[in-house]
């Protein structure tokens, strides 16, 4: 009976030590599995803002489409302002301005066009995978575009963003949900979100 006792007791230390174990090591799982998608979530809404910029730039304001984006990024181009010549310091001594060496000659420029694709991405760049969020199925994240008035002036502003629900899918639950509360005390999106349409911040990450 002895033995027994022994045993049971035995397992029971080897159960209570393996439980403490996991109580240390699942916080930092968790943590590692959260750091990789946040990651490559966060690279993607940089190329994401980039399309956007550059899609801005070309025709004046935001999209909120992505096959919009998409056929942007694949299928459009940019203009590029080239430039020869150059002001000599004798000239900048002078007051010679580029202004003034274009005038009069000195320095020439030239509007070309040059392809999305090969401008602002890498060769290995996947356009038709903007829409997708990292590490989940065919989960979407959310863009929409706004116009807002400030200091009398008409802003247009964009925000892309995925909740951490969707994006820590399959997770610890309970974590999952101790990070959005904290998130959410620090008035932070509980996700990872580029951009805002409530109030403009010049296009930033939450994360930055």
């Amino acid at each position: 009976m002895k033995k027994i006792i022994q045993i049971v007791l035995a397992l029971l230390i080897i159960v209570l030590v393996w439980r403490i174990w996991e109580s240390i090591q699942n916080p930092i799982r968790f943590n590692n599995e959260k750091d990789k998608r946040y990651s490559a979530t966060i690279q993607r809404l940089k190329d994401i803002r980039t399309a956007q910029i550059a899609y801005k730039a070309e025709y004046g304001k935001f999209t909120a489409s992505f096959d919009t984006l998409i056929n942007f990024i694949k299928n459009d181009s940019m203009k590029l302002v080239m430039a020869e010549g150059a002001l000599s310091d004798e000239l900048l001594a002078q007051g010679w301005t580029e202004a003034i060496a274009v005038q009069e000659g000195l320095i020439t420029r030239d509007t070309i066009r040059i392809a999305i694709k090969d401008t602002l991405f890498a060769a290995d760049f996947n356009a038709d995978l903007l829409w997708k969020v990292p590490f989940t199925e065919n989960d979407s994240f959310k863009m929409a575009t706004a116009n807002l008035v400030v200091s009398k002036l008409d802003v247009n502003v964009f925000e892309c963003k995925v909740h951490n629900d969707i994006l820590l899918h399959g997770m610890d639950r309970q974590l999952v949900v101790n990070l959005n509360d904290r998130m959410q005390n620090q008035d932070n999106f509980p996700g990872v979100k580029v951009g805002d349409v409530i109030e403009p911040n010049n296009n930033a990450g939450n994360w930055e």
